[in-house]
């Protein structure tokens, strides 16, 4: 991926990059991911492995497995590459690939956004999109329970 990302940016491409889980994908993570893809030409997803999941958000997870959830994210149009990663956050991989754009939901301050300095140091951006009330995968899951175990 540090080869296809240099390639690109050699072309005058802005590489945008994101991360996350993206566990039962929801309208919230389309319009997020699409945002973030209008931030610059190509869109690069950070995928947490399903170990990195569990460590992040408990054993139960992931509900979906990591092949299918990289599938999924790689089917949508404006995902150009998904890129897993065994970490719990992505700063080796912010480090690798050195995006002119890294794009987080607004529910993080940008003073917390890991790799934050890594992308401003190189002359890049930091983008804080907005969240979609209601939407997560805790939600769905929550209301799946509900309806159908409680």
């Amino acid at each position: 991926m540090r080869a296809i990302v240099a390639r690109l940016k050699g072309r005058g491409k802005k590489v945008v990059f994101t991360n996350g889980c993206f566990d039962i994908l929801h309208v919230g993570h389309v319009r997020y991911l699409r945002r973030a893809k209008n931030q610059g030409d190509v869109l690069v997803v950070g995928l947490n492995t399903d170990r990195s999941v569990k460590e992040i958000k408990g054993e139960k997870r992931p509900v979906v497995p990591e092949k299918e959830r990289a599938e999924i994210l790689a089917a949508l149009e404006f995902v150009d590459y998904v890129v897993p990663f065994d970490e719990p956050n992505p700063l080796r991989l912010i480090e690798t690939l050195k995006p002119n754009v890294l794009v987080k939901g607004a529910d993080w301050l940008k003073s917390r956004i890991v790799g934050r300095e890594i992308v401003e140091k190189i002359g890049g951006r930091v983008v804080r999109v907005p969240l979609v009330a209601g939407a997560s995968s805790t939600g769905v899951i929550e209301k799946i329970i509900k309806a159908y175990c409680g």
